[in-house]
């Protein structure tokens, strides 16, 4: 019923306990017991104070308790044992001494309950010393204990925290040794004759159950101090004499119970209600689940490498470089230098990766001259395509060409110009009919090649015919990983639009929306506000196509990080127009590069991306699919070095722009972030 974490905090919890009580005793028992009391009584007075908000109240409870006998000796006691009987009779005494108990709950509604513990009882002492005929002082010490069964009836009479309980003890006696100690004379350490083996009390007490979960969480943990007391009602410890023994206790219980969460009252905006004033149906078609995350990290120090698509994209009717690409006078391409890019970075980060990425991508020209022109001995080859106009295709290139030529001072001899009605992988298909416009814009491009390793990334020690990728440190705001994300499976094919409301504890509402297909993310910050944590009740309400309004109900708990002192690594890999198998080189890079950066127990992030083109529902099944490869891949690289422990949070965005590390329709990519 209970999570490994739990138990294991039960019992932290209850050692570091045990040894303060041991502390506690050793000095000013008698205070110590009255400040735990003090204590007790405090915790009950204030307990009416408590809010009066709705928690899950589980029926059955399991824990552990800890506490202190304050033992009370009365009575008359003289024969030890058939063997001793001693010159001077025992009176009074006292003694502090452990309990320990495990223990279940049963509490059926706020009022009425059951308790039992079964629990391990000392009520050993040390009687008041006495003077035997020889004037020697002589005392009597006792080490009385017992394994005792407490069936009780619990009564919260204010339908709060705070309850009181009653009813039998049975003990059952386990050790009765004592010590008699007759000053210069005797000592003695033998066994008490005369126990009873099974002794019938009484107990009463009272005590405060203190909430250390979250209102509506499904597990609840409750610290409860309590004090009691115990009689031994008409029966002594020993079938002979008058000894009796009477204990105040006061400890800690630690309690677990396992509940149902209740909804959260929902406040619906008004525009909602009247948007959708239609009969509340269930359809089991719909599947609303919510992936969050255990901590919101606002952001996190990077190292970031981005690939590089070495392909300059022309606009329609146009043979001339587009001015979305960073193109530098003579006089400043000369100072040019790659690591300007790292140091030079947007001081807008809004657009988060995505602002930065295309800082680098729209640099491609001068990251390329300015490589070209610090290794001397490189060369390129310039691939235009033009829809049908393969002449037009080859003065794109040209005309990049003539750019590193005259603003890099590259020798012309280094460049090769070739000229293509379509480019070697192609974006349209033949026999393609959807959103050619955008497909014939893609492919009007001039792609940038080279077989020269200075150029190149280096993958198990050969070249991969992809650009080297750049490196960029920077601090990531709102990282995706900070997002819950809301699946809502079968939302496209059923639903017409669906919003998702949260309300707080408070009460407060938050509405997102509306959404028409089958995922949607809202950053944790924007939904935690100035708040630190927060446990949300979630509505999703939908739209049906025929009318109707389906709703679910779900809940989530967020707390914000700060500060994230671990460096955090962020790498891309392309993938192929409509493809989600990583080609070889990536595969290897995957394999080669990314894999030893992987450390045991850690924790590896997947998001998969794509572009506009297509069905918006077909590209995030494809985003999806291309995580799941990149994860395989990983997992079967790690799987092979032995590396144990590796967590994998695996997500597809599809073509949503609000989550795209790219703002281009051509670039299509999977990244990997690593903790």
């Amino acid at each position: 019923m209970f999570s490994k974490y739990q138990l294991l905090l039960s019992e932290l919890i209850m050692k570091e306990l045990i040894n303060k009580i041991d502390c506690m005793l050793q000095y000013h028992p008698k205070k110590q017991m009255l400040t735990i009391l003090t204590l007790i009584v405090v915790l009950v007075c204030t307990s009416a104070s408590a809010q009066n908000i709705k928690r899950v109240s589980p029926k059955w409870w399991f824990g552990e308790s800890i506490a202190v006998n304050y033992n009370n000796y009365g009575g008359t006691t003289q024969k030890l044992n058939n063997a001793l009987t001693v010159p001077t009779a025992f009176h009074k005494g006292t003694g502090f001494r452990p309990y320990a108990s495990i223990l279940t709950e049963y509490r059926p509604n706020k009022v009425l309950g059951g308790m039992l513990n079964l629990a391990y009882d000392n009520r050993g002492g040390k009687f008041d010393e006495v003077t035997a005929p020889c004037n020697c002082p002589a005392s009597l010490t006792s080490n009385i204990s017992y394994i005792s069964i407490e069936p009780s009836l619990r009564l919260a009479p204010f339908s709060n925290a705070f309850y009181v309980f009653a009813g039998p003890t049975i003990s059952i006696n386990i050790s009765k040794d004592f010590t008699y100690e007759q000053q210069k004379q005797v000592t003695v350490k033998e066994d008490m004759s005369d126990m009873r083996k099974t002794m019938i009390a009484a107990q009463a007490g009272l005590g405060i159950d203190i909430p250390l979960s979250a209102k509506n969480s499904a597990n609840q943990t409750t610290l409860s101090p309590f004090a009691s007391f115990q009689t031994n009602l008409f029966q002594g410890p020993r079938t002979i004499e008058t000894w009796a023994v009477h204990t105040f206790r006061a400890g800690l219980a630690l309690k677990f119970g396992k509940g149902k969460p209740t909804a959260i009252p929902v406040v619906v905006p008004e525009a909602i209600v009247a948007a959708v004033p239609v009969p509340v149906i269930v359809d089991k078609e719909i599947q609303f689940t919510i992936r969050a995350p255990k901590v919101v990290p606002l952001n996190r120090q990077v190292r970031e490498i981005f690939p590089i698509r070495s392909t300059v994209f022309f606009n329609m009717g146009s043979d001339i470089i587009p001015d979305r690409y960073v193109l530098l006078s003579p006089a400043k391409a000369q100072t040019f230098r790659e690591s300007d890019l790292q140091e030079s970075q947007p001081e807008n980060l809004k657009s988060g990766r995505s602002t930065r990425q295309l800082h680098v991508y729209y640099n491609i020209l001068n990251i390329t001259g300015d490589r070209m022109r610090t290794n001397g001995n490189t060369s390129i080859t310039l691939t235009g395509a033009s829809d049908n106009n393969p002449v037009e295709g080859k003065q794109m290139a040209e005309n990049v060409k003539q750019y590193l030529v005259v603003n890099f001072s590259i020798d012309p001899t280094r460049i090769v110009t070739v000229g293509r009605d379509k480019p070697e992988v192609p974006s349209e298909l033949p026999g393609g009919t959807k959103e050619l416009g955008l497909l014939r814009e893609g492919d009007r491009r001039v792609d940038i090649t080279s077989n020269s390793s200075e150029l190149l990334l280096q993958v198990g020690g050969k070249n991969t015919g992809y650009f080297r990728p750049v490196e960029i440190n920077t601090l990531q705001q709102d990282p995706l990983d900070s997002h819950v994300i809301f699946y809502n499976t079968g939302a496209t094919e059923t639903l017409d639009s669906w919003t998702v409301i949260l309300t707080s504890e408070a009460g407060v509402s938050q509405t997102y929306g509306p959404y028409t297909q089958d995922q949607a993310s809202v950053s944790g910050k924007t939904i935690l506000g100035p708040n630190k944590q927060g446990n949300y009740n979630i509505v999703m309400i939908g739209k049906t196509k025929k009318g109707t309004e389906i709703r679910k109900e779900s809940y989530v708990s967020l707390m914000r990080m700060d500060e994230v002192k671990q460096e955090g690594l962020r790498y891309s890999i392309l993938f192929d127009f409509d493809k989600y198998k990583a080609n070889d080189n990536y595969e290897r890079f995957l394999i080669d590069i990314i894999e030893p950066l992987i450390k045991e127990n850690g924790t590896v992030i997947i998001h998969g991306h794509t572009d506009i083109v297509g069905e918006e529902k077909y590209n995030l099944e494809l985003s999806r699919e291309r995580s799941k490869e990149t994860q395989r891949i990983l997992e079967k690289a790690l799987a092979n070095t032995g590396k144990k422990g590796v967590r994998f949070e695996t997500y597809g965005f599809g073509e949503d722009l609000g989550m795209a590390p790219f703002e281009i329709i051509y670039l299509k990519n999977a990244f990997i972030t690593g903790q």
